[in-house]
């Protein structure tokens, strides 16, 4: 068995060596593009969360990530605040932001605390200019030596607004005919960057429109665009919000996020962040949740329990947070969401795998048969 396994593993670095491809590798030793480095925190814990696992985590920093929603529910908030979080953690990292909207000024970035000197905006009008943009920007970017290769991010802000060089034409030329290429071309465009992307170890958030399904049993949302990013996404987050008041007067909004796909965590796991128009992006708001789903917290009545047995307004928790998060509740509320929203290690195929095998008939005679002689003796 032993001599097998040798054998197999000198086969399969032979085949590695024999095609001398720097993208062929054994996958024990960790050098394909689908593996990353680490993570860009997002500004908010719960969202961290959802994205990765980890309170401490957030978006994958290799991977497309799509923010997708009606208007006003956070898509650009919450990139500008992966932008930030990003410039700050990387001193020589850049930003390429795609803004096809003509909407985030340098004003709206900088009130954000962005460095907008290291940030390239660039305004494609049809999907072939942004699908050129992004493909020669990456090729400039894999071509340098890794040791001079800088951080890099990529925005797409959004691409529900880009139109396809066909409906351009046709537009000006007072044609109404609707162009069936679109979705094929924005799927082509993400079949080559998806691998690029990857290979250049480069991230790309992607803000998105949804519209309502015609004809479906239940009201539901789809995004815009066809199948292309929904199948070159690692991760798909469908957002929606609701009105937080403060005595009556409303202070901002309740962004519900919902994990439509994703290969690092759970699908279909549901948060709330808050967005308030005074202090933005709240760092600490869903963990009192976090901690009473997941039984850390107990909720008493409108009161939360905390382990020590104080009990208080999750209001005054957040309003507070440096004062009841302590390191160690954060500690364990990171245990708690890892256990929430990471896949499972399987441990139901552990429990067959320790389940006795089962004895054959001729096996079941002998055991009747000594269990007799046994009856006898006695």
């Amino acid at each position: 068995m032993a001599k097998g396994i040798i054998c197999m593993s000198e086969f399969l670095e032979g085949i590695v060596k024999d095609l001398d491809d720097e993208y062929t590798t054994i996958a024990a030793e960790g050098k394909s593009s689908a593996e990353f480095s680490g993570t860009i925190d997002t500004g908010s814990f719960i969202l961290n969360a959802i994205l990765s696992g980890s309170l401490y985590g957030g978006v994958a920093n290799n991977k497309i990530t799509a923010f997708a929603g009606e208007s006003s529910t956070g898509k650009t908030f919450f990139v500008l605040g992966v932008v930030k979080q990003f410039l700050m953690d990387h001193e020589h990292g850049g930003v390429i932001y795609f803004d096809t909207e003509s909407a985030v000024t340098n004003e709206i970035m900088q009130v954000r605390g962005i460095d907008t000197t290291r940030i390239v905006k660039s305004e494609p009008d049809t999907i072939q200019k942004f699908r050129h943009n992004a493909i020669q920007i990456l090729d400039n970017y894999i071509a340098q030596d890794d040791e001079e290769r800088k951080p890099l991010l990529m925005v797409l802000d959004s691409l529900g607004q880009l139109s396809s060089t066909k409906e351009i034409e046709d537009t000006a030329k007072g044609e109404e005919t609707r162009d069936m290429t679109k979705a094929q071309i924005l799927k082509a465009t993400f079949r080559v960057l998806n691998l690029k992307l990857a290979k250049a170890a480069v991230p790309l958030l992607v803000c998105n429109h949804v519209y309502d399904v015609v004809g479906s049993y239940f009201p539901q949302k789809e995004m815009s665009g066809g199948s292309g990013l929904k199948y070159s996404a690692s991760t798909i987050l469908h957002l929606s919000k609701k009105k937080e008041r403060d005595n009556g007067e409303v202070v901002g909004n309740v962004i519900k996020v919902r994990t439509e796909k994703s290969r690092l965590t759970k699908e279909n796991q549901l948060i709330e962040c808050l967005l308030t128009y005074e202090k933005g992006l709240d760092r600490y708001y869903g963990l009192t949740e976090l901690g009473v789903e997941t039984g850390l917290f107990k909720k008493v009545s409108n009161r939360i329990e905390l382990p020590t047995g104080e009990k208080v307004y999750a209001k005054v928790m957040y309003s507070d947070p440096s004062k009841y998060f302590s390191s160690e509740i954060m500690d364990a509320l990171d245990k708690k969401a890892k256990e929430k929203f990471c896949y499972g290690i399987g441990e139901g195929e552990q429990k067959r795998e320790e389940k006795p095998k089962p004895k054959t008939k001729s096996e079941e005679e002998l055991a009747e048969t000594i269990a007799l002689i046994d009856n006898e003796v006695e």
